[in-house]
This record gives structure tokens, C-alpha cells and sequence, in this order.
């Protein structure tokens, strides 16, 4: 389990999404990465997920912004699929953790990989079933699951949700096989978009993300049990769609320009400061 060391808040941030209550950003001096405080109980959990506006728990295209959120989903598909082929996997294998409406795995398996997904919230998975033939499960069958049995083991924007990062990460390392990839993508709260937002950026959604990473507090968490970090990537695409969300945080609506001129802003500095406002770490069991 992982302790807070420290109770200094760095920021207060409100749910806009849901409950409208504020929540404190503290850092956890260990790994370095911030914390939201106070974390709701885990039966309370659930509550701050009903939401017709969580998007990645539908498949509604109900206005302009659903829409072009699918349109560039899309795009991040390929990307993704690029990635995890270029992993070599020995049978591809596939588990998707936090698999949403189950997308992702559905283009793996068109592209002939052997999938199961996880998703907690049921409508997501009904949903997920549907496109893939019940290969989606509850989280609880997580610890069912065959050890060393995946090629590639996916995380996309779902570790920061998670409340046992310690002990779920070690979970993900006894499913991968020996030679197999871990693949985590979270926010960036170094980003200039996070910079630029402060309390307003989207991607703290609070009390939903219960940790906020940055590149060395992944780098030490995954180090603690035993992984190592072998590559980072940029996601581009998710400064627009974080902008948008900040923008409408913090004026009440989308101010569409200035959304795109934060978003761009944010990726031509991360040309030099290498802070996007989301990242990929591709992970490796460490050689002994």
C-alpha cells in the first residue's frame, strides 16, 4: 500500500463532472508523484462514475465534441495497434485493463491478437461484450487469471484510478510472460497545458484519478516492483481533448481557439522539455 508522505496541498481541485465537491492535491514524497486527498472509500468509488458525460464508459456521439473525440479515438487505435506489434509478441496475447467499451481490444483481435479485456463498470462491459464475444470480465477476475500468460499487458489512462498501485502492479507483472511488455498511459501533470490550467485541467479529474504521475515517479514505482522503463512516448492528440475539457472547466464553455492554441503550444514545447500532456511508458520485466 502506498503512504502518503506528505499532507502540504499543492492545489485544490473540484469534480466538475460529477459531484461538484473539492479535492486537495498533496505529493507523495516517496515516488513524487500527487495524490488526491481526501481518497473517497472504495464502496463510494463507483458513485463518482455516474455520469452520462464519462465518455469512455459510452459510445454516445450526441454533439460536436463526442464526435470528434470518436473520430480522433480512431487515430489513437492505429497508434496503439503500431505498438503493441511492435512488441514481438510470441503468440499475441492481450489483456486490457480498464477496457471501456472495449474498442481496443476489438481491433486487436481483428488484427488476429487473442484478447480478454477487464472493465469494472457494467455498462462499459456490456457494451465491450458485445463487440467481442464475452471476452470482457470484472475486475475481480483479474486474480483468476493464468500467471506469465500475456504477451502484452495494456493500461490506457486506467492506472490512475486504480487504489493499490503497489500491489496491482505486481499483479500485472506475474500475468506478463517473461519476455512480455507492460504498457501504461497516463496524464502528465509537468505538461504545459497542466501548467498553463492549473486547478482547471481536465486530466486531475478528480476524485477519479486518485494519482498523478510524472516521468520519475513512474519510473519509481515501476522500479519498485522490480520492472524497468524502457521507452517513453508522447500522446499528442490528448492536449486537444484535455484543453477542450479545461476550457469549459474554467469558463463555463469550450473556447475551441484557445483550447487548440494551449493544446499546440503544449506540444511544440514538448519538443524540448519532452512534458506532453499524456505519456506511454513501455515497460519490461528487469534482467536478472
Amino acid at each position: 500500500m502506498v503512504k502518503e508522505k506528505s499532507k502540504t496541498p499543492l492545489l485544490k481541485v473540484k469534480d466538475h463532472s460529477v459531484s461538484g465537491e473539492m479535492f486537495q492535491l498533496i505529493e507523495n514524497t516517496e515516488y513524487g508523484f500527487l495524490e488526491t486527498f481526501p481518497k473517497p472509500a472504495a464502496q463510494d468509488l463507483p458513485n463518482y462514475y455516474e455520469s452520462e458525460d464519462y465518455i469512455s464508459h459510452t459510445d454516445a456521439k450526441r454533439n460536436l465534441f463526442e464526435k470528434v473525440y470518436h473520430l480522433v479515438r480512431k487515430i489513437s487505435l492505429k497508434k496503439k495497434l503500431k505498438l503493441i506489434e511492435s512488441c514481438h509478441a510470441e503468440s499475441k496475447t492481450l489483456l486490457d485493463v480498464g477496457c471501456g467499451t472495449g474498442d481496443f481490444i476489438q481491433v486487436a483481435k481483428q488484427n488476429n491478437w487473442k484478447v480478454t479485456g477487464v472493465e469494472p463498470n457494467e455498462q462499459a462491459r456490456s457494451i465491450a461484450n458485445k463487440k467481442n464475444k464475452d471476452s470482457v470480465f470484472d475486475v475481480d477476475q483479474l486474480v483468476k487469471l493464468q500467471p506469465q500468460s500475456f504477451d502484452v499487458v495494456t493500461l490506457w489512462h486506467v492506472l490512475e484510478h486504480l487504489p493499490n498501485l503497489e500491489e496491482d502492479m505486481a499483479t500485472f507483472k506475474k500475468l506478463l510472460k517473461p519476455t512480455g511488455t507492460l504498457i501504461i498511459a497516463v496524464p502528465n501533470y509537468k505538461s504545459y497545458d497542466a501548467q498553463y490550467y492549473k486547478e482547471f485541467w481536465a486530466a486531475y479529474d478528480v476524485p477519479r484519478h486518485l494519482w498523478h504521475f510524472n516521468k520519475a515517479s513512474m519510473s519509481k514505482l515501476v522500479n519498485k516492483v522490480s520492472l524497468e522503463l524502457v521507452k517513453i512516448k508522447p500522446m499528442y492528440f490528448d492536449a486537444f481533448y484535455v484543453s477542450l475539457l479545461s476550457e469549459k472547466y474554467k469558463h463555463g464553455k469550450m473556447k475551441f481557439f484557445n483550447a487548440i492554441r494551449v493544446a499546440t503550444l503544449s506540444n511544440l514545447f514538448s519538443v524540448k522539455t519532452k512534458q506532453v500532456s499524456s505519456l506511454i511508458y513501455v515497460i519490461k520485466a528487469t534482467k536478472n
